[in-house]
């Protein structure tokens, strides 16, 4: 079944496709950590690509570390962690359409890492083939997305369509844009906390 949805005023349509499909990888990323000695932690994650970002993370979400991966394959690097202070943090893999954080705590130079409430956040994907705009996303937790729409050129946008999709595990929508004036287009999600944007270029 299908809605069509149609912004005469802008020149949107948007069409909500059931049947889109888009394979999401469930497994989190392979993580191990090997006490080399009294400070050293080896921290490894497997099926990384080149191009990945690596983070440690505080509580309030601020960047302590940060590294590109520069090799596909096996990541393994040894971290003193026992030189953080006290209190908790957050070792967050940021992959191509996917985000596994694992929290671990500092505390009288001792790291344990809650490897149980590890966690993986999917991202929003956004595939483009000529007019046509897909949007896929997995929330597990039916987490609610907003979803922008805007027209324009670099630095100056105009709000074309906005709407937030609730309680569903898997987002699927599909965008033709037609009607507007030529330009580029930018698609803004915002989900559980966090921003992210795609750039289309016309």
């Amino acid at each position: 079944m299908k809605n069509v949805i149609k912004t005469s005023k802008k020149g949107i349509l948007m069409v909500t496709m059931l049947a889109a499909s888009l394979s999401f990888a469930t497994e989190k990323a392979s993580f191990l950590n090997i006490t080399d000695d009294a400070r050293k932690i080896a921290v490894t994650f497997a099926d990384v690509k080149e191009g990945n970002l690596l983070s440690i993370k505080d509580v309030n979400g601020i960047t302590l570390y940060k590294e590109s991966i520069q090799k596909t394959g096996v990541y393994t690097k040894g971290f003193d962690l026992t030189s953080l202070p006290d209190g908790d943090y957050i070792f967050e893999l940021n992959k191509d359409v996917e985000i596994t954080s694992i929290p671990f705590t500092v505390k009288a130079s001792e790291v344990l890492f809650k490897k149980e409430m590890e966690t993986t956040f999917f991202k929003p994907v956004t595939r483009v083939k000529g007019d046509l705009v897909f949007i896929t996303r997995l929330s597990l937790e039916k987490a609610p997305m907003e979803i922008e729409v805007y027209s324009g050129s670099t630095g100056t946008y105009e709000l074309m369509y906005a709407e937030t999709v609730k309680n569903t595990e898997r987002v699927e929508r599909l965008y033709r844009l037609t009607g507007l004036n030529k330009g580029d287009y930018k698609i803004v999600y915002r989900t559980e906390g966090r921003v992210f944007t795609e750039i289309i270029k016309s």
